[in-house]
């Protein structure tokens, strides 16, 4: 699963990797009060796992966040999102990425998948930007953007943004 286009070209060893949770990030980015104020957090990842194929392009990740995690140092905010206004973490504690395929071209790789959130699933693409491989541990960046509208979540349109800037940074070994 090397990615094209990037510094760190090693490929990891096929098999199975746990995530480990603690050593692994989902950080967000996106705007508020009409763009205006930017909003920065993190997500903690739950567990996941990655399975490296033979074939690079049959490979899988799986990963699933807290919902309740969300963090953007504003505790009031945070309460407020993780609601029902928004999240609603008691009726939706997960967040999951599972992914379909791999792509990749001579100038990047991007994982395939779903994303589901607050009950529904939508297909997201996640772009790769490293992976790094030593010993039996693997370490890989990816982005992507979500549209908070396309999980139903439409709460204070204009106050809070739509789109979420995502960026993965997971840890994995076996």
């Amino acid at each position: 699963m090397a990615t094209p286009g990037t510094s760190e070209q090693s490929s990891p060893a096929a098999g199975t990797y746990e995530i480990d949770p603690v050593a692994s990030t989902v950080r967000f980015d996106t705007r508020a009060l009409f763009g205006l104020l930017p909003v920065r957090g993190t997500f903690s990842i739950s567990h996941g796992r990655i399975v490296v194929a033979d074939s690079p392009e049959e490979s899988s990740v799986d990963v699933v966040v807290d919902a309740a995690s969300f963090e953007s140092a504003n505790p009031r905010r945070d309460d407020h999102v993780r609601s029902s206004d928004y999240l609603h973490v008691a009726r939706h504690p997960e967040i999951a990425f599972r992914s379909r395929r791999l792509e990749r071209s001579a100038q990047d790789a991007s994982l395939q998948g779903e994303v589901t959130a607050c009950g529904v699933t939508r297909p997201v693409s996640v772009t790769i930007t490293s992976v790094a491989s030593e010993d039996r541990r693997i370490t890989a960046h990816g982005t992507a953007t979500l549209d908070r509208y396309a999980f139903g979540v439409t709460k204070a349109k204009g106050m809070t943004g739509r789109l979420l800037k995502i960026a993965v940074e997971v840890v994995a070994a076996r």
